[in-house]
């Protein structure tokens, strides 16, 4: 599974960087803190796989990257993306490193 770091991610954002980010956390979670994501539940990507880019970067982001390493993980196997980047460390990394402004839980 490839993986980016909060980091990388920014770096991605500061340059305007052609991607889809996406959120598989929980609704009450996101309204906590994100990051920008589209949100996209974990057990909603199923239904959702058509929303999900296959023609540029997606980085797919939690809480703190299991459930994005389980969302990637199911896209990769079923559905054959080979385009997926998981955000290590997840919303908790991006409080720790980027902005300590976004609220951890």
């Amino acid at each position: 599974m490839k993986e980016i770091t909060v980091k990388e991610l920014k770096q991605m954002m500061d340059e305007n960087e052609d991607f889809q980010l996406i959120d598989v956390r929980e609704p009450n979670e996101y309204e906590v803190s994100q990051i920008g994501g589209e949100l996209i539940p974990l057990a909603t990507v199923p239904d959702n796989v058509s929303k999900i880019a296959r023609d540029k970067k997606v980085i797919v982001q939690c809480r703190s990257g299991k459930r994005s390493a389980n969302a990637i993980q199911f896209l990769e196997q079923q559905h054959k993306f080979d385009n997926l980047y998981n955000l290590v460390g997840g919303i908790l990394a991006w409080s720790d490193e980027i902005d300590p402004n976004v609220q951890k839980y």
